[in-house]
């Protein structure tokens, strides 16, 4: 089955044939360690995940890396707010991160590079592009020389005057042109640093991404993923730094950028007091419908975060392990693939809305299903084809339960031994006295699902 990918380069649709077959690559940007993620910052992480999944689905040898970005100037001022030294923050928020994100359904990535165990090919990457005249040194630092490169802006399509107005470009003495970015700045005794050429310092931002690509994943890519945010200035500046850094070569074939995360219709803001951390949410919401949740909008359109999706999103979820609750008994058909519908839609861009659809008849065609070897086949079905959107990977009964959420109120075994008080006083035809404990635990948030085969219940 084909798979087309928008290519942010072209700004079209195109067929995915990797560079090689044996080995596609894929990287994505990953976090900034220096603060908790908010929902924005996991958009991309969810997303990507659900993009490995379909690779590895139809591709034996997927390498996937996704960095962390462990010096930087907001890690610098987290570190000295606290006095601490920047490997305490990047430790404590690096942990969160992939807790959080572990979470949400998102697998590790086979390669997990940190920038600050990459100076000596960031120093490398420096000499090769000065020795070309493609950068230069100036009062300790290295800038890129962006007139060099006669592509740069092909990826965002800015023309120059825009490019240095969005990129809010400080116009140093030491730079030769206002567009240059800064490849390695210095560091003085209060910051961290490391000896270079050009004097103790730290890289750039830019520069850290073009140097774990190359090491891990070799000079050029197939897949490069990231926020919309990232276009310009980062991703454009990593194509002309690995561009020029490897003789014209073709740094990416295909540029994948997700869309915003905003919410209730306003952009995430400190200022607004609208920034939602995941680690917050995960404390009220379980984290399969977090990730449903950003997966109930086509990964390149804006995504608007309301409390009112949250909930639908787990409402959602309790239909599709509903249906796996009626199958209970029922062992899934042991030869299952995808279906092919599911298959066709995430294959088409990640169109996820159009996936979920297909999901939801599945579950629709399990709860009617009569035959033994159709609700096999159905289940094995629903199974796998969720699978590859990193959904109903919990217990059923463990979903129903509450899950991976931190739960407040009664425990699994205070409602179990409820529901039992309440067996006894049905059969004893002591009615007032069941509809008090039904009562007693719907006001406790529990729902009674009495069937042929007993009374189950669920939060919410």
């Amino acid at each position: 089955m084909t798979l087309t990918l928008y290519n942010t380069l072209s700004r079209a649709k195109e067929e995915f044939v990797p560079n090689d077959p044996d080995r596609v690559t894929m990287y994505v940007c990953g976090p900034t360690v220096y603060s908790y993620a908010h929902i924005g910052n996991a958009r991309p992480a969810v997303v990507f995940d659900v993009l490995v999944r379909l690779l590895r689905h139809q591709w034996s040898n997927v390498v996937f890396a996704r960095n962390i970005t462990d010096i930087d100037d907001k890690i610098n001022a987290a570190a000295a707010d606290q006095g601490v030294p920047i490997g305490t923050i990047t430790e404590k928020f690096e942990k969160i991160y992939l807790d959080d994100m572990e979470s949400l359904g998102v697998l590790p990535p086979d390669i997990d590079p940190h920038a600050t165990d990459h100076i000596p090919e960031m120093i490398a990457m420096m000499e090769k592009l000065i020795a070309d005249g493609n950068a230069y040194a100036a009062d300790g630092h290295v800038l890129f020389n962006v007139p060099s490169y006669a592509e740069y802006g092909q990826l965002s399509r800015r023309d120059r005057d825009e490019m240095i107005a969005g990129a809010r470009v400080e116009v140093a003495p030491y730079k030769k042109d206002p567009s240059d970015f800064v490849l390695w700045k210095p560091s003085g005794p209060d910051l961290p640093g490391w000896d270079s050429p050009w004097g103790v310092g730290r890289p750039g931002w830019h520069l850290e991404c073009s140097c774990m690509i190359e090491k891990h994943l070799g000079r050029t890519i197939d897949i490069h993923g990231g926020g919309v945010d990232l276009v310009f200035p980062h991703h454009e500046n990593e194509i002309a730094q690995s561009t020029c850094a490897h003789e014209g070569d073709t740094f990416v074939k295909y540029w994948l950028h997700n869309g915003f995360v905003n919410v209730a219709h306003e952009k995430m803001s400190k200022s607004i007091g609208n920034v939602l951390l995941v680690h917050d949410l995960l404390k009220d919401a379980p984290g399969e419908a977090i990730r449903l949740a950003l997966l109930n909008a086509h990964y390149r359109q804006p995504l608007d975060w309301t409390d009112d999706g949250l909930a639908q999103a787990k409402r959602m979820l309790d239909r599709l392990y509903g249906a796996l609750r009626g199958l209970a008994d029922i062992d899934p058909a042991g030869d299952a693939a995808p279906d092919p519908e599911f298959l066709a839609a995430l294959n088409d861009d990640l169109n996820t809305p159009k996936a979920l659809a297909t999901l939801f008849d599945l579950s629709r065609q399990a709860n009617s299903a009569t035959d033994l070897k159709e609700k096999s086949r159905l289940k094995g079905v629903l199974l796998a084809s969720s699978n590859l959107m990193g959904m109903l990977q919990q217990d059923t009964e463990a979903w129903f339960a509450g899950g991976d959420m931190e739960q407040d109120g009664l425990s699994a075994d205070q409602i179990d031994d409820l529901i039992d008080a309440r067996n006894i006083a049905r059969a004893e035809k002591n009615f007032a006295e069941a509809d008090r404990i039904r009562d007693e635990l719907a006001g406790q948030g529990i729902t009674l699902e009495d069937g042929a085969d007993g009374t189950k219940w669920r939060r919410g």
